[in-house]
């Protein structure tokens, strides 16, 4: 993967999506729908775990035929055969790409780098259920003899994300055993807030980090370390209040945690795809090792579907390719997720990561630059505060961003006269997005209430909604641990679909490393009796000179 075999804007298929979007830039959607009462049927999937509505997009059957060709002409299908027989695609790490076989549930062998990675992947799960029941039966105790009532998983990014995403959106199927903590910010007031109230004697905290070195993560760590060890006092006892998740024994041991309580990571696995290793012990832990076995099997489905059904009728296919042709024909700079599921509150933050972190690349595989967008600004919140938040913008602002709408028929809680009026909401914004007001709709609603002509003029207008906003429908049977595996995995494959369209290395994040390097250049310097490194440009020089003397002056 050094040389692209053709850049994507000279594929045949590219072109012919170029010419017909300029077409469609001058439909509106409600038109659409007017010429085809078929339009649901042909733009819609529905899969076990949920219904796929892509027909509020501003596509047609041609639309369709063009995308699916470029996905071919792309590889797509090749490519993901490379990826499933973990060769190294991830080339600029020279790694193979295999958080699939981490809920892999068949009895093949895995073979990663000639060897069958299923036995160690079993073996580590295996482990993972063990603690998890010595800790939930109360047989694993801290060192005073007290049982386990608080756990606190300290890491950060992937390593954060996932498991706490997760936790939060099956909350209402734990059974309360423990409470769950998380900490990620190197900003000492979220781990001071966490400490608080906690007693050493009963807590437990997962240490994630697969070198053992990222300094977010273990700047937290020794400061856990410090709080447990002012009341215990002996550093023998860390052994039963600490875990690992990491690669780095050395250094985990030195730091006190037994041998037995060091759970393996592979370096197949990239951190925002992790949350199906040993990342996910937080939710082993919170839900029991059962419910985390149902997230593989609802994400190893989606893996079965991906890579049989034809593209046509693939769900991870067809949501990437609808994002592609937004993003690089019709020119949207951004995506919305809005779930309308109060536990799926942190799934736009995880999903951030997920799209940002893989596909916000800037050259392709041969590190040439590109001359097309790739991944769009993805962000979002929970449903209904957004509409109260920023939907005033999604529809009349002079962006238009396409969005995710994600529901479930069922709720996971049910109180009585909720769910229908979050749902009638759903289905009303994704109506109001597409179809819009028009300004003679407005005026003959304001005469109506009678107000009078002058003053309609005067406001109509402002009230006019344009309509023509692409969404996706995502609707669940319930948020459960299956299907919200089989969501997650979805969307891990609509991100590898992008970046081989894209033709660019969706599982490094050089990005993120080079603010790691200058930040541990520059926080020696902010000890105010050394002297700032004169090398920096003179906004930062100044800013670090500022910040020194107003410390001082404290």
């Amino acid at each position: 993967m050094t040389k692209p075999d053709v850049r994507p804007t000279d594929l045949p298929s590219w072109k012919v999506l170029e010419a017909h979007a300029a077409q469609m830039k001058s439909r509106h959607l409600k038109e659409l729908f007017a010429a085809d009462d078929q339009r649901f049927d042909k733009f819609s999937l529905q899969l076990s775990p949920f219904l796929f509505d892509y027909s509020k997009n501003l596509i047609t059957d041609e639309t369709k035929a063009a995308l699916l060709a470029l996905a071919q002409e792309s590889g797509v299908e090749s490519w993901r055969t490379k990826m499933f027989a973990a060769e190294h695609i991830n080339a600029t790490e020279d790694r193979a790409v295999m958080h699939v076989a981490l809920r892999d549930k068949s009895a093949n062998p895995i073979l990663i780098d000639g060897a069958d990675a299923r036995p160690a992947v079993n073996a580590e799960l295996e482990r993972m259920r063990k603690l998890s029941e010595k800790l939930r039966s109360g047989v694993w105790v801290g060192y005073t003899g007290k049982t386990i009532t608080d756990i606190v998983s300290i890491g950060i990014g992937g390593s954060n994300l996932g498991p706490l995403m997760v936790c939060e959106a099956l909350k209402a199927y734990s059974d309360k055993r423990f409470n769950m903590h998380f900490v990620s910010n190197i900003d000492g007031v979220q781990i001071a807030e966490v400490l608080e109230g906690l007693n050493p004697e009963t807590t437990l905290f997962v240490i994630s980090s697969k070198t053992f070195t990222t300094q977010e993560t273990m700047t937290n760590a020794r400061t856990a370390e410090q709080w447990f060890m002012a009341a215990a006092g002996d550093k023998a006892a860390i052994a039963k209040h600490f875990v690992a998740v990491s690669t780095n024994r050395k250094l985990v041991t030195a730091f006190g945690i037994a041998e037995e309580n060091i759970f393996d990571m592979w370096d197949w696995v990239g951190g925002r795809f992790s949350l199906w290793s040993a990342i996910g012990l937080p939710i082993v832990l919170s839900l029991g090792f059962e419910l985390f076995d149902e997230l593989l099997q609802g994400a190893y489905e989606m893996d079965q579907h991906f890579q049989t059904a034809p593209l046509a009728e693939n769900a991870p296919v067809m949501l990437a390719l609808v994002g592609i042709w937004n993003r690089n024909f019709l020119g949207y700079p951004a995506h919305a997720l809005l779930p309308y599921d109060q536990c799926l509150h942190r799934f736009p933050a995880y999903m951030q990561q997920a799209e940002m972190e893989s596909n916000g690349k800037s050259v392709n595989w041969a590190g040439e630059q590109i001359t097309y967008g790739s991944v769009p600004l993805v962000w979002g919140e929970v449903g209904i505060n957004g509409q109260h938040a920023f939907y005033q913008m999604l529809h009349q602002g002079t962006d238009i961003i396409p969005a995710d709408f994600i529901g479930s028929i069922a709720p996971t809680v049910a109180v009585e006269g909720h769910h229908d009026a979050l749902m009638a909401n759903f289905f009303a914004q994704t109506q109001a997005l597409m179809l819009g007001i028009d300004a003679d709709q407005v005026r003959r609603e304001l005469s109506a209430k009678g107000v009078s002509a002058e003053r309609i003029e005067e406001i109509v207008e402002h009230k006019v909604h344009r309509g023509n906003r692409p969404s996706n429908t995502l609707l669940l049977n319930k948020v459960d641990a299956r299907s919200l595996g089989a969501l997650i995995a979805l969307y891990e494959h609509k991100i590898f679909v992008q970046g081989i369209i894209w033709r660019i290395h969706s599982f490094d994040q050089w990005g993120v490393e080079l603010g790691k390097v200058l930040a541990a250049g520059i926080q020696p310097e902010l000890d105010t009796n050394k002297a700032t490194n004169a090398a920096h440009d003179a906004s930062t020089r100044n800013l670090i000179d500022y910040y020194k003397r107003a410390k001082s002056a404290n």
